[in-house]
């Protein structure tokens, strides 16, 4: 039965959402609560929130000792909070703490509250590293490089062994309005009002839409139970950097202004400087593809509504300079 058929006629679930302030629980908020869903939001502190929120609940989801209270009549969890991948240099105890052992004992906690589903926001970094040699599927190996990835593959094996209906969310590089990391330097560079010699790259990269990944939420909360697996998130068409650059650029009203050189040469270019005025550059996807496939979240009637360079234009239009 899905949350959906467990509603009176015309009634959305109540969803609980953790991580409701950061880049992706915000924008998650704002797009559930526009589609109807009322939305408990349980944070750790008390922050300004909209006033469509159904409530607001506070508690620390690292020791939901006693959830009942928050979990009550919810009928599907959101679990976005975490560490970042971007809080780089941090030990691996820490990601295994917060992003693996917490999610872990947060969803033990709903099960007791007979949530019916429990929705983890994963990573692609979870099933891959920052490249990859083939197009990625959930049936493949998974095989994280980095702490991060690691942490959240750990906390999809602990889902699994809960006795929850839950899935987890392998998001891609997810782009929108504050968003930061790589996509605010490539927005950086985007700005830059020099060409650039980046029209000879051509290693694609599957990216993330926040318009597209409210919708890929909504038709999992909607999904028939039970899911129980990891699913794959990303624009359906994969893009390189000069694609990219492209689409920011139209967004701020310019040409692309990429011109070609070899991609040895760059490379050799790249590492020469890096070499000399450091901090390294992280170059390997700049020559190498991470490409996702999405047909499993396709099967539960997904239909982003945004494409790529649509959203990316959008996005650089949208920020201030």
């Amino acid at each position: 039965m899905s949350s959906a058929q467990a509603q009176p006629p015309g009634r959305k679930p109540l969803v609980a959402l953790t991580g409701a302030t950061g880049f992706i629980g915000q924008h998650l908020l704002r797009g559930l609560t526009a589609r109807g869903y009322r939305v408990r939001v349980l944070l750790r502190r008390p922050v300004q929130l909209p006033k469509s929120c159904a409530s607001v609940l506070i508690g620390d989801i690292a020791k939901p000792y006693n959830m009942s209270e928050a979990l009550a009549e919810v009928d599907a969890v959101i679990h976005s909070a975490g560490i970042p991948r971007a809080m780089t240099g941090l030990p691996e105890d820490d990601y295994r703490l917060f992003n693996t052992d917490a999610t872990v004992q947060f969803a033990k906690a709903a099960k007791r509250a007979r949530v019916k589903r429990f929705l983890f926001l994963s990573s692609i970094r979870a099933q891959s590293g920052p490249t990859a040699s083939g197009v990625l599927t959930e049936e493949q190996d998974a095989r994280p490089t980095d702490a991060y990835g690691r942490s959240k593959l750990e906390a999809e094996k602990g889902l699994a062994e809960t006795g929850l209906d839950w899935a987890a969310l392998r998001l891609a590089l997810v782009y929108g309005p504050g968003a930061g990391g790589n996509i605010a330097k490539l927005m950086k560079l985007a700005r830059a009002p020099y060409p650039l010699p980046i029209a000879g790259l051509k290693a694609r990269h599957s990216l993330l839409g926040l318009d597209n990944l409210v919708e890929a939420v909504d038709r999992v909360l909607e999904a028939p139970a039970p899911l129980n697996r990891p699913l794959i998130v990303a624009d359906p068409a994969p893009v390189t950097v000069a694609e990219i650059i492209g689409a920011l650029r139209q967004g701020l009203g310019r040409r692309a202004g990429l011109f070609y050189v070899p991609p040895a040469l760059l490379k050799a270019t790249l590492a020469a400087v890096s070499a000399t005025v450091g901090p390294p550059i992280e170059t390997g996807p700049l020559f190498n593809s991470l490409v996702a496939d999405t047909a499993a979240l396709r099967a539960l009637d997904w239909a982003p509504p945004v494409a790529t360079q649509q959203g990316l234009a959008a996005l650089a239009a949208q920020t201030p300079g």
